[in-house]
């Protein structure tokens, strides 16, 4: 899948081109010129679109673009409000390069990315279902490792977190949540944390 960039920022976009290294992208210089951009990864300065946020993401959404929205200042309530309308990512401007890859590659497998911090909040703000599903039967399938990390995952703790309280590695968290996604079929955090609240 081809990847556009574009923003009316030079230091963002030198900022996203360091990232990308030699990953093969575009610069598109002008707002109107994403119209008729099709089946291609777009990341974009949320600030660059100025008001015309909902304008500019239909008509990218009905031309079949993955969008990865960037901001400078992120903000739960404007991931909310971009996810909502379609975008399949949303992340800090000025994060590191391993983020912005990682962003890209959740949207070529079709995903929702989401920045770590912003998932973390997103968790939280899912409110306690009214009918408790049974926990313990959900995790009947998950070792003894894998129930710890899931159900520290429910809360919000980042891996960093997770992988401090449990002694070991960031990495291994990842491992874990990895397989523990895949047994409960369900595709991210959040619907890890839908599934067990």
């Amino acid at each position: 899948m081809k990847i556009v960039l574009y923003s009316d920022d030079v230091n963002l976009l030198n900022h996203w081109q360091n990232a990308l290294n030699k990953t093969k992208h575009t610069v598109i210089e002008e707002l109107n010129d994403l119209e008729t951009v099709v089946d291609t990864l777009i990341i974009i300065n949320y600030e660059a679109l100025n008001n015309r946020v909902f304008k500019v993401l239909k008509k990218l959404f009905e031309n079949g673009n993955r969008v990865l929205l960037l901001h400078r200042v992120p903000d739960i309530n404007v991931a909310k409000r971009v996810l909502q309308l379609g975008a399949m990512g949303y992340g800090n401007a000025l994060m590191s390069p391993h983020f912005i890859l990682s962003a890209i590659h959740t949207l070529r497998e079709n995903m929702i990315w989401l920045a770590p911090d912003l998932t973390s909040q997103l968790i939280m703000d899912i409110p306690p279902q009214e009918e408790k599903n049974n926990i313990d039967e959900l995790l009947s399938v998950l070792t003894k490792r894998e129930k710890e990390v899931a159900l520290l995952l429910r809360d919000a703790l980042t891996y960093k977190e997770i992988a401090d309280k449990l002694g070991i590695s960031p990495r291994t968290v990842k491992a874990h949540a990895h397989a523990i996604y895949k047994k409960l079929d369900t595709h991210d955090r959040i619907g890890l944390a839908l599934l067990l609240k």
